[in-house]
């Protein structure tokens, strides 16, 4: 039986945090689905689309990782894709409440699905989608706390904009 595991979120965009868990649930798990989240209630910077082009450029060369879009019920998606284990990162003590949350909501929608947590490396606890789309509407760079390809896709999208 493959061990295929969902790391859902809304990647706006992917970070160097989000491909440190990632990367490391490469380890533990068989298959690896990146799931991007339409969430169109967040309001994202970045569309669907574009979103699940940065999150595949960022993991073409992970072997065991495949990127697909969503918009319906997580434990839904989950089911479709045969994947009974959901991966989620925690940064900090202030992640943990919003997680434990929708880990339980997740479970109360569909007890067979476990959710399981990993911590980012120390160099990449401080880095959220968040933080990267401040710095950018600011005008600063964020290449640091991107991978390569995701960083260029972003620049030549805020060009465009210009």
């Amino acid at each position: 039986m493959i061990r295929r595991v969902i790391y859902p979120g809304t990647f706006d965009p992917i970070t160097n945090g989000h491909m440190d868990i990632v990367i490391r649930a490469t380890h533990l798990f068989d298959e690896v689905i990146v799931a991007v989240a339409s969430s169109n209630e967040k309001g994202p910077m970045f569309s669907h689309e574009k979103r699940i082009a940065m999150a595949k450029a960022a993991c073409r060369d992970l072997e065991k990782v495949r990127v697909l879009g969503f918009s319906n019920l997580l434990v839904e998606f989950c089911k479709s894709c045969e994947a009974s284990i959901i991966i989620r990162g925690l940064r900090a003590v202030s992640d943990f409440e919003y997680e434990l949350q929708m880990g339980y909501a997740n479970a109360s929608l569909d007890p067979t699905i476990e959710t399981v947590y990993l911590m980012p490396s120390l160099e990449n606890a401080f880095i959220s989608s968040s933080v990267v789309r401040s710095i950018l509407k600011h005008g600063a760079s964020c290449r640091h706390l991107l991978p390569t390809a995701v960083n260029k896709m972003v620049e030549s999208s805020l060009e465009r904009k210009e």
